[in-house]
This record gives structure tokens, sequence and C-alpha cells, in this order.
């Protein structure tokens, strides 16, 4: 540009208005678009960008199956600041989950077992939950999950057990001695306790008949009530059966590693804290809230004689799972057969499609029970999902429920009513 056009411009741009300026608002979001085109002008370190492609990759993988996958970037990070890593450790009572618990006694000529339960009474005409736990566990494993049944299902009762040799529950020899392990866990015999807690109950309780009842029975638990179920024992007013995470081919594979898996657990605990911060570390228990509730009752204190003091005791298992390997087939041969040939409507809530095996693959394709499978869960699937569960329990209740149904009126009522 010559300099006589320089100067021509120059007073042209001296005769227009001056651009007005900027509000606060439209300054702040320039400076901070300059910001970021600053940012993204500085060149990346060479870790940080291998990073990125390979964060890249794996999200353009990831979005052909409409999954967004985290930033693994700081994924396992620790959190930082005050509060970082603490988490709650202290039991929490169990008088938060149910409203009462009754020591029920049965003498029969060889024993006298003293049934320890925990017990929400079920409103006017609502169904009842008998709840069984699995081994080395206790009633308490389904607190959140009663808690839930009632969110769901208002006027519905639970009633959850503790079997022998677990929990609170007790055995007494004719003489009047408590029996210690190793205790008769066969499976007759823990269906049979099962059946004398309910009709213990309804005896004290003085109800004329007992409740529409659902059976739902964890792990050990899933044959027992699969058990009760199929012989009957408790009439017809059992509508269902729920079992939770347990099937023939699996449990029996699983047999072969399990004395491998119990020798990895601690043989004892300083603290009922460090009991329940090891169940929910290891993963056992996926839940925090029901491992402060369940896990207490796992444990207890018991002298030993040859430690220097005797003031504080360390927390040992309650039930020794290794004791019981004499009946760990007893209960689980059959259980697929017994499963699918119970009367009732037949629920199975499992943690992997994986774990099903033949006969009850079969079953399900012929639509002989209903199948949910909570991918998320471990293996303690009422207490890593108690929500989820409790929701899946009471529809099964509700398809099940005979008083919902409504029958045509029978022909001769018809006819009489003609004139």
């Amino acid at each position: 540009m010559s300099d006589l056009q320089r100067s021509f411009a120059k007073a042209k741009l001296a005769g227009l208005p001056l651009e007005p300026a900027l509000p606060a608002h439209a300054l702040l979001a320039e400076a901070e678009h300059e910001a970021e085109e600053t940012d993204e002008l500085q060149p990346l370190p060479e870790t940080d960008r291998e990073e990125d492609a390979t964060s890249a990759s794996s999200a353009s993988s990831a979005s052909s199956t409409g999954t967004i996958g985290p930033n693994s970037k700081h994924l396992f990070a620790r959190p930082t600041g005050s509060g970082a890593g603490k988490i709650a450790q202290n039991p929490l009572p169990w008088t938060d989950y149910f409203a009462q618990e009754y020591y029920l006694e049965n003498t029969r000529p060889d024993e006298t077992v003293i049934h320890h339960i925990y017990l929400t009474l079920p409103a006017a005409k609502g169904p009842l939950f008998v709840l069984h736990h699995g081994a080395g566990s206790s009633g308490l494993s389904f607190a959140l999950f009663a808690a839930e049944l009632r969110k769901a299902l208002p006027n519905c009762g639970v009633l959850s057990v503790d079997a022998r040799g677990h929990g609170e529950t007790a055995v007494k020899t004719p003489d009047g001695q408590f029996k210690g392990e190793p205790y008769d866990l066969s499976l007759d015999l823990l269906s049979s306790d099962l059946v004398d807690a309910v009709r213990l109950l309804q005896a004290k309780l003085e109800w004329p008949q007992l409740p529409d009842i659902v059976l739902v029975g964890h792990s050990l638990g899933g044959p027992i009530v699969t058990d009760v179920a199929l012989k009957g024992t408790l009439g017809s007013h059992v509508l269902g059966y729920a079992v939770l995470d347990v099937v023939e081919g699996s449990a029996m594979d699983a047999l072969q590693k399990m004395n491998q898996y119990l020798a990895t657990r601690p043989k004892n605990f300083p603290s009922l804290a460090s009991g329940i911060e090891w169940h929910t570390r290891s993963r056992t228990l996926r839940n925090g809230t029901s491992a402060r509730v369940s896990v207490p009752s796992l444990l207890c204190q018991k002298p030993n004689p040859a430690a220097a003091s005797q003031e504080d005791p360390p927390w040992i298992w309650r039930t020794d799972l290794s004791a019981t390997e004499y009946y760990w087939e007893n209960w689980f041969t059959g259980l697929s057969k017994k499963f699918l040939e119970a009367k009732g409507g037949k629920l199975l809530i499992l943690a992997g499609t994986d774990r099903l095996d033949k006969e009850l693959m079969i079953g399900q394709m012929q639509g002989k029970y209903q199948l949910q499978v909570f991918p998320d869960a471990g293996h303690f699937i009422q207490e890593d999902q108690p929500a989820k569960t409790a929701m899946v329990v009471v529809d099964f209740y509700r398809r099940n429920d005979r008083s919902a149904l409504v029958l045509p009126p029978k022909v001769g009522d018809i006819m009489k009513k003609k004139p």
C-alpha cells in the first residue's frame, strides 16, 4: 500500500464511531476462550500423548458397543484430603432392620435346639418371607434385603433364621450341656430346623394358620428351602421359593477349591472393625453398610488359655467351615433336579450366567422357572445389591400371589341366578 492510500484509509477510519466496550461477561468468556486456545497449543509430554492415544483407541472400540470407558489416568488414584480413605467400620445394630428377635426352644429326644430368629411381623393378609443364609453366614446377611422388602411391600413380614452352628442358634445335649463343633449339618436336619422354626413361631404368636410364604435361600440356604418346598412340609402356604447364587454344577466344582480358599482367610481379627474391613477390602462383601450389620455375627471372642493376657482376646470365626467338609456334597447333590421338580413358583438369581449347569439351562429354555442375573454383584447378592434383589423377589411374589387371582363364577352359580 502506497503512502497516499494509507493516508486515505486513516482519514476514513477516523470518521467511524468507536466500537463499544464489551460487557464484563463477554470479556470473561473471551478470556476463557483465549486460555483454551493457549492450552491447545501447549505441547503434550510424551507420556500423556501415549496415554491419550491409548484412551482414544479404547474409546473408539468401546463406542461400537455403546459403552463409554472411563479415563484410566487417575482411575486407581487414592483420594486425597483429611478424610481420604476413612470409611466407617463400626458395627450397626440389627434393630435398624428387624423389629424383634426370638429364641424358640425345640426339644427332641436326643437334643434341644434353641432357634434364634430375626422377625418383622406381616400386616393383615401380608405374606411372610422366610430367609435362610449360607454356610458360615447368619440371618443378618439379609438385614438390608429385609428392609428393602418392607419398602417395596409394606405389609409383608420377614423371618430370618440362624442355622444351627451359626449366629446365636444353640444346641444342647439331653443333660443340658451346649454342643460344640462338629455339628450335625446334614441337609435333612437343616431343612427340618427351618420348618420347626416357622411352626414354633406360629405357636408362640398363636396364629390360627400360617400366612402365605415365600422361601428365600442364599448359597447353602438354596438347597434347604428347595428341600422344604419339595417335601411340602409347610403345606400349601408356600407360594414359591427363590434360590440366590447357587446351582449344583458350579457348587460341586467350587467345593474342589474350598479348602484352598479357607486357608487364605485370616484366622482371627484384633477387633470387629478389622473383621468388617477385611470383608470389604477383600471384596467378599461389596456393600460396606451390609458388612457393618452382618460381619459381627460371624465372629466371636474366645479366650486363649495360652495367651499372656485375657483382657482382650481376638475375634475368631464363629463357624469353622473346614469342619463342615463332610456335608458339602450332601448339600448340593441333586439340587438342580429338586429345584425343577418342587411345587410352587421358582426363582433363581445368579451373579453370572456361567453358573448355570446343563439341567438348569434346559429347564430355563422350557420356561420352568424365572431367571435373573446381577453381573455387578458378588456371591452375596442380597448384601451387594439388596434393593434390586428385593424388587425382583417382590415382583416374583406378586406373580404367584393367589389372593390377587380373580376366578370366573361357577356355571352352577350362574344357572341358579337365572329366573
